[in-house]
C-alpha cells in the first residue's frame, strides 16, 4: 500500500444509517448517506427493518461515494467497516459488504470500532472546504455523544483512548428521543427539540439531577421526571406542550 497517497472506502451501517466514504489520506473526498425514514412511524430504531434497508442502500451509496469523489474502484487501496458497537443485523450487512469488495480487490480489510471512529473523525480534512480544518493535540479530553452512546475520553493516540466516565443506563441521545416522543414529537425527535432549544429559556424548568459517582452520567432519572412532568402540566392545562414550544 502507498502510505503516502493511501484511498480507502469506509462503510458504515451500525444503526439505521447506510454510509459510504472515500478518503485520500487525512481528506474526504465523498460521503453518502442513506436514511431511513420507515422507523418514524415506531418511534424508534427496528432492528430487523433496519437491516433489510441497508442491504437495499449499501450499492447505492457506494456507488455514490465512488461517482462524487472521481475515485475508480482499482484506485482503492483497502476497506474499513464499522464491526461494533451496533445492531448485530446492521452490522452484518456492512460487514458482508466489505469482505466481499476486499476479496473481489484483493485489498486490506480493516475493521473500525465506530465510537473510537467518532473521535478520529475529529483529525479529517473536508475536501470541500478549501483550507485546512484545526486538529487537536494529544493529549486532549473527548466528550462523545452518540446516539445510544455516551462517554468522556481521554485520548492519548489515535489508538489509544482511556474511558473516564460513561452512562451507567441510558444514554443521552436515548433522552431526547425518549422525552420527545413524551411531547408528541416526531422520530428522531433530537433535533427538532435542538433547534427549539435555540430561542428557549433554559431556566423555564427545573428537573433533578442525578447525583453520580465519579465522571459517569445518568438519564434514566431525567426521562422518568420529565414524563410525570409533562403529565401533570397537562392535567392542569392540555395546551401546555403547544404553548411552551
Amino acid at each position: 500500500m502507498n502510505k503516502k497517497n493511501t484511498i480507502i472506502l469506509g462503510i458504515e451501517s451500525s444503526c439505521d444509517d447506510t454510509s459510504a466514504a472515500i478518503l485520500q489520506n487525512d481528506r474526504l473526498l465523498a460521503n453518502k448517506i442513506a436514511n431511513q425514514a420507515i422507523h418514524e412511524a415506531y418511534g424508534g430504531v427496528v432492528p430487523e427493518l433496519a437491516s433489510r434497508a441497508h442491504q437495499q442502500n449499501i450499492i447505492p451509496v457506494v456507488h455514490q461515494a465512488l461517482s462524487e469523489s472521481g475515485i475508480g474502484l482499482d484506485d482503492i487501496n483497502a476497506v474499513a467497516f464499522t464491526s461494533e458497537p451496533g445492531l448485530m443485523g446492521s452490522l452484518m450487512v456492512g460487514t458482508s459488504f466489505a469482505k466481499g469488495f476486499a476479496l473481489a480487490r484483493n485489498i486490506p480489510l480493516i475493521a473500525i470500532n465506530h465510537l473510537e471512529a467518532h473521535v478520529i473523525a475529529l483529525f479529517i480534512q473536508d475536501d470541500h472546504s478549501g483550507s485546512r480544518i484545526p486538529v487537536p493535540q494529544f493529549p486532549f479530553l473527548c466528550l462523545l455523544v452518540s446516539g445510544g452512546h455516551t462517554q468522556i475520553l481521554l485520548v492519548k493516540d489515535y489508538l489509544n483512548m482511556e474511558v473516564l466516565g460513561q452512562t451507567i443506563d441510558d444514554a443521552a441521545g436515548e433522552a431526547f428521543d425518549k422525552c420527545g416522543k413524551v411531547m408528541g414529537l416526531p422520530y428522531p425527535a433530537g433535533p427538532i427539540i435542538d433547534r427549539e432549544a435555540e430561542n428557549g429559556n433554559p431556566s423555564a424548568f427545573q428537573f433533578n439531577k442525578p447525583r453520580i459517582d465519579h465522571l459517569n452520567y445518568s438519564f434514566s432519572g431525567l426521562k422518568t421526571s420529565f414524563l410525570y412532568f409533562i403529565r401533570d402540566r397537562l392535567k392542569e392545562n392540555p395546551n401546555f406542550i403547544s404553548e411552551n414550544q
